[in-house]
């Protein structure tokens, strides 16, 4: 069998990863401990983001034509990529958590939803909060006027007569309104 045979399976499965992917960030693991590349693998397991080696000239293979190949220039000396499918966000903000513990791993570039961008566009990238995030504080904002509300309403009920004692004095004063018979004397 040629070599070409044998690496095609390799680029179709890249292929077949980056395909539907939002996002994919390259990465230089050289100098990670074998315990710390564990570590980051679980980490990127757990977020649902694929990360895997393969040959730069693979991958440069399985970028041509789709909107991944503005990273063909990066693919220089040891290189990891980090593939998600459901959390454009998630593959930066975890690398970019890591590195800090771990000096050795560098964020080259990426690919965010269609846009490229560089290690410094990829710190960026890694300080927007996760969806799940961003919608809960949606909601927590959303609920806050109505949870105040509903604090106020249970207060006046809980005060009991200070609510009555308000209605109470606008009916008092209903019989003391007497203007619009004062109004009919001038008009004789």
């Amino acid at each position: 069998m040629a070599k070409v045979e044998l690496k095609q399976p390799i680029v179709e499965e890249i292929s077949a990863n980056i395909k539907d992917a939002q996002s994919v960030v390259l990465v230089d693991y050289l100098g990670l401990s074998v315990a710390e590349d564990t570590q980051l693998r679980k980490q990127l397991r757990e977020a649902g983001v694929t990360y895997k080696v393969y040959k730069n000239t693979l991958m440069n293979f399985a970028f041509k034509g789709t909107d991944f190949e503005s990273l063909a220039p990066m693919l220089d000396g040891p290189n990891a990529i980090a593939i998600s499918t459901t959390d454009a966000t998630a593959p930066a903000r975890i690398l970019s958590k890591f590195a800090k513990t771990a000096p050795a791993l560098e964020i080259k570039g990426g690919v965010v939803e269609g846009t490229f961008y560089d290690a410094e566009g990829m710190k960026a990238i890694a300080a927007v909060p996760s969806r799940e995030e961003l919608l809960s504080k949606l909601l927590g904002s959303m609920q806050s006027p109505i949870t105040n509300f509903a604090r106020v309403i249970n207060q006046i009920a809980e005060q009991g007569g200070a609510g009555e004692s308000v209605e109470a004095a606008p009916a008092e004063e209903a019989p003391v309104e007497e203007a619009p018979a004062a109004e009919e004397a001038p008009a004789e």
